[in-house]
C-alpha cells in the first residue's frame, strides 16, 4: 500500500562493526604481482583508531542505498540520525507528496521495538518532517529477510574482502564503490 502510495519504504540496519586500523581482514583476494599491504596479525582495538558502524538504510521501492558510518557507538540516536540524514539529503527530494514513512527493521540493538530511546528520537523526528512513521519489526530470529541484508550488506563484505580497512576514508570508499551488477546504487558518509 505505501508503495502504490508513491509513500517511502526503507528497510534499515547496522553491517557488523569492524575495528579500523591496519588490522588483517579474515576472508581473501587475489592479488596480482606486487607487494601485499602490511597488517597487523590481531585485531588489538587500542592499536587502532576505533570502529567503524555501518548502518544502511534502503530504498526499497528507488533501489537505492545510503549508508551512514558511525565512528562511536550503534545507538538508537544513531540510528534515527541515519535515517533523518538520508530524509534530508535524498527522502523529500524524491518523495515530496509522501503522506506516511514505513522503515522495515529487525528488533536489533539500535532499532529494537523495546528501546525507549529508539522510540523517543523517531517521535522527533516524526516531529521533525510533519510525517507519520510506522516500523514493521521482523520476528525474532529473521533478520535474514529483512531486504537490506541481502541487497547491500553482504555485497560491501564482497567488495572489501581480504582488504585492511586502514581509515575511515577506505571504509566509506569501500561501501561507495560497492557495485552489484543488479544496479543498485551506493552512497556512503562518514
Amino acid at each position: 500500500a505505501f508503495v502504490r502510495s508513491g509513500d517511502p519504504v526503507v528497510s534499515v540496519d547496522t553491517k557488523k562493526k569492524d575495528l579500523v586500523g591496519a588490522f588483517r581482514n579474515t576472508s581473501r583476494c587475489w592479488i596480482p604481482n606486487g607487494e601485499p599491504e602490511e597488517v597487523l596479525v590481531h585485531g588489538f582495538a587500542h592499536l587502532g583508531q576505533g570502529k567503524a558502524i555501518p548502518y544502511g538504510t534502503y530504498d526499497m521501492v528507488r533501489d537505492r542505498e545510503m549508508v551512514n558510518v558511525g565512528v562511536s557507538l550503534d545507538t538508537g540516536e544513531f540510528a534515527v540520525e541515519s535515517i533523518r540524514r538520508w530524509w534530508r539529503l535524498v527522502g523529500r527530494r524524491v518523495y515530496p507528496r509522501a503522506e506516511r514513512f514505513l522503515i522495515c527493521a529487525d528488533a536489533g540493538v539500535s532499532n529494537g521495538n523495546r528501546l525507549r530511546v529508539w522510540k523517543l528520537h523517531l517521535q522527533t523526528l516524526v516531529s521533525a518532517i510533519g510525517i507519520p512513521i510506522t516500523v514493521c519489526y521482523y520476528p525474532p530470529g529473521t533478520s535474514k529477510w529483512n531486504k537490506i541484508e541481502h541487497r547491500l550488506f553482504s555485497l560491501i563484505s564482497m567488495n572489501w574482502r581480504g582488504k585492511p580497512l586502514v581509515s575511515y576514508e577506505t571504509v566509506v570508499s569501500l561501501i561507495g564503490g560497492t557495485r552489484p551488477r543488479s544496479g543498485l546504487k551506493v552512497k556512503a558518509l562518514l
